[in-house]
């Protein structure tokens, strides 16, 4: 009887961590583990590993998500686009010199 309630309350366990990933990555939810989280109870515990293993993916998704992380994430030449918006201002400013015979 105890082996089934180990195995019963690790079987919760794991399905209560399937419902977290689910919410997390907008999966959709499984009816049977909502029913096994329900049968567990409030009394349940994701173990420590795993826990820690999806707080570390989450900070990782954070960091990646705000701006300066995309920013560093990104191999970019801000010298080069430097260089390219100054010569498109000086060939529209040209332009309109041509154009425009006030300037």
């Amino acid at each position: 009887m105890e082996r089934d309630k180990e195995f019963a309350t690790r079987k919760a366990e794991r399905a209560n961590l399937r419902v977290l990933l689910r919410d997390k990555y907008r999966l959709p939810q499984s009816a049977q583990d909502d029913a096994t989280v329900q049968i567990a109870g409030d009394d349940l515990d994701v173990p420590e590993e795993l826990a820690k293993m999806v707080e570390e993916d989450e900070e990782q998704e954070e960091s990646n998500d705000s701006f300066m992380g995309r920013l560093q994430n990104m191999e970019i030449d801000f010298d080069t686009i430097k260089a390219k918006a100054q010569s498109t201002i000086t060939e529209v400013k040209q332009a309109a010199e041509e154009k425009c015979v006030l300037m």
